[in-house]
């Protein structure tokens, strides 16, 4: 458990796609301001553990919690209201609007955060974006499209943000450009959940490390646990 103040949590949380039983009593809880590198390989429910987090995919058994009020079963929409913003693997960006458009729809949205993000403040986090405001989202390199959509979470002025697959498919140079965002974003107090499969960028930001494997945490504890193990990082994470 976080020595942070809960924030979020997970009880016991069991989901499933249709028959497919995908996660099996998971707990986990995100402290405020702390940083969480949710780890392991494709298809172990990684996606599905934050997806069921926030209400997209409803539990079947357990309890999803946010500052201690159950939020097991309330839309996503309202979820999102308390401060929690998600960048999903997809990115989800509007791909028809502009850079600008993209950022003015979420710009002042309702958000438990005390940092006030601007489309200003965006800009000059990252510069790349200002250069193409007026390009389409299709226009974008997949660099791009991630910082686009980090913007734009960051502008619901988010208590805790939620990344999946931070840097899949980036280049060196605009994944150490996300990394450098992502710590800019811990050190103004945002707590964020990472999934990317990048072990040492992520072991060198998180507080602490969780691996799922099948459906079930096999692994929690700091980064320095974590490497004291190798064995479990070969098998878990093939490194």
């Amino acid at each position: 458990m976080p020595s942070f103040p809960a924030l979020l949590e997970g009880r016991d949380l069991d989901a499933f796609y249709g028959q497919s039983h995908v996660l099996r009593s998971v707990s986990l809880a995100i402290g405020s301001g702390e940083t969480i590198g949710l780890m392991g390989r494709n298809g172990m429910g990684k996606t599905t553990l934050i997806r069921t987090l926030l209400g997209l995919v409803r539990a079947r058994r357990g309890q999803v919690l946010f500052e201690g009020e159950d939020v097991t079963h309330a839309p996503t929409f309202a979820i999102a209201r308390r401060g929690v913003a998600y960048v999903p693997e997809g990115r989800g960006i509007f791909t028809t609007l502009s850079v600008k458009e993209n950022l003015a729809i979420a710009a002042g949205a309702a958000g438990g955060g005390q940092s006030q993000w601007t489309i200003a403040r965006i800009v000059a986090l990252f510069p790349r974006l200002g250069e193409r405001l007026t390009h389409r989202g299709d226009q974008l390199s997949g660099g791009e499209q991630q910082m686009l959509a980090i913007g734009r979470a960051l502008l619901t002025h988010p208590r805790l943000l939620m990344l999946d697959e931070a840097t899949e498919g980036l280049a060196p140079l605009l994944r150490e450009e996300i990394w450098r965002t992502i710590r800019q974003i811990r050190a103004a107090g945002i707590a964020t959940l990472i999934v990317d499969k990048t072990t040492d960028a992520v072991t060198a930001l998180a507080d602490r490390i969780l691996i799922l494997v099948k459906g079930e945490i096999v692994f929690e504890g700091s980064p320095a646990a974590l490497k004291a193990r190798p064995d479990l990082m070969h098998r878990h994470l093939g490194v």
